[in-house]
């Protein structure tokens, strides 16, 4: 259902399911999938590729020109996946010449005032929180949730499955299961009551613990920390995870707390 009071460019490919409210802007060179809702006031630009059932709120904006002075113009995207929620004036960038695209995937909250800069990745059942704000190049792994009101430095990874306190000022990478909190932000244990709601066994709960013991309560470096994990402790997927994380890390991770 379209809006006479909407601007639709004729070229937009867009499922006759959408619902379009009143006074909705969507240039030409955008894909709408079935079932989903713009509310009003949306605008929808050049190069928004939107998945199926998302639900995209009043004030929001999606696929603006990137804020990167080395933005030239080259034809790029931002891509939302299925069952995605954006709320009131979220903000979602397309990519640069860098990667070409931001994402964001399924399944995902992005609460009122999020900003998405160029060429980010966020993954799937993610929530980002009123406010949060991530700069470029910003990955954040499947399940994580930030909190209200945090900044993410840009080309931090923040791993999946982390919960992260609200009012963050986050420049490290933040590895995986983990809690993160305190200024500066570090280190706060293990996402347990995450992981439960996940269906993690006790026996991974206790064996991701014993990995951040290690990394953590050791006093050893990272180095030292990482090799003692391989060889003293069995391999899983977390553990592997884990492990490959911070050793592809490029900006280091989260320090533990002092």
């Amino acid at each position: 259902m379209k809006q006479p009071l909407a601007y639709i460019h004729p070229a937009a490919k867009i499922h006759p399911s959408v619902i379009i409210d009143p006074f909705v802007t969507i240039e030409g060179d955008v894909e709408i999938g079935e079932g989903t809702r713009i509310c009003s006031n949306v605008t929808i630009m050049d190069g928004a590729r939107i998945g199926k059932n998302c639900r995209i709120f009043p004030g929001a904006v999606i696929g603006a020109v990137p804020q990167d002075l080395k933005f030239r113009g080259e034809k790029t995207t931002a891509v939302i996946g299925d069952n995605t929620t954006i709320r009131e004036c979220v903000t979602i960038h397309r990519g640069t010449a860098s990667k070409g695209t931001t994402i964001v995937g399924n399944n995902c909250l992005l609460m009122a005032y999020v900003h998405v800069a160029h060429d980010c990745v966020v993954g799937n059942n993610i929530i980002l929180a009123n406010s949060t704000q991530l700069a470029g190049e910003v990955v954040v792994d499947d399940w994580a949730i930030v909190g209200g009101g945090s900044l993410v430095h840009q080309f931090t990874h923040i791993g999946s499955h982390v919960m992260i306190q609200g009012g963050s000022l986050i420049g490290k990478d933040i590895p995986p299961y983990v809690k993160a909190g305190r200024e500066p932000i570090s280190y706060a244990g293990i996402n347990s009551i995450g992981l439960r709601r996940r269906n993690f066994s006790n026996d991974t709960i206790r064996e991701i613990q014993d990995i951040y013991r290690f990394l953590y309560l050791s006093r050893m470096n990272v180095t030292d920390a990482l090799d003692a994990i391989e060889a003293e402790l069995p391999a899983t997927k977390e553990r592997d995870e884990i492990l490959l994380f911070i050793r592809n890390s490029k900006r280091g991770i989260i320090r533990g707390y002092v």
